[in-house]
């Protein structure tokens, strides 16, 4: 699966995603700072899955208009000491993932 990292994230999870998943950062992919809805059209041209802790994405967006599974991470935090601990279930999450669908991982942040 083709996975992007929003810029939210820490870009150090790239090395905790399964081998099988080739996976960049929005800001690799010369998207830093793209709003949502661009970001997103963006985004289903070249990934299967965007990985992201913004809470808001499937309230503002119409994802079913997209070709692009989203994986929302849930955590208290953005920090890789937060997010490390969720990536085995990121990896079934992703295998999962099915376009214009949202799949959380991780538990409600305090």
């Amino acid at each position: 699966m083709r996975v992007l990292l929003d810029e939210n994230l820490p870009r150090r999870l790239l090395g905790l995603l399964g081998e099988d998943h080739a996976a960049v950062t929005v800001a690799k992919a010369g998207w830093k700072g793209k709003k949502n809805g661009e970001l997103l059209a963006a985004a289903e041209e070249e990934f299967d899955v965007l990985l992201t802790m913004d809470r808001g994405i499937e309230h503002q967006q119409n994802l079913s208009r997209f070709d692009l599974a989203i994986v929302r991470l849930v955590a208290p935090g953005n920090t890789y000491e937060d997010l490390a601990p969720l990536m085995a279930e990121v990896d079934t999450a992703i295998r999962r993932a099915r376009p214009g669908r949202v799949l959380r991982v991780g538990g409600r942040p305090r």
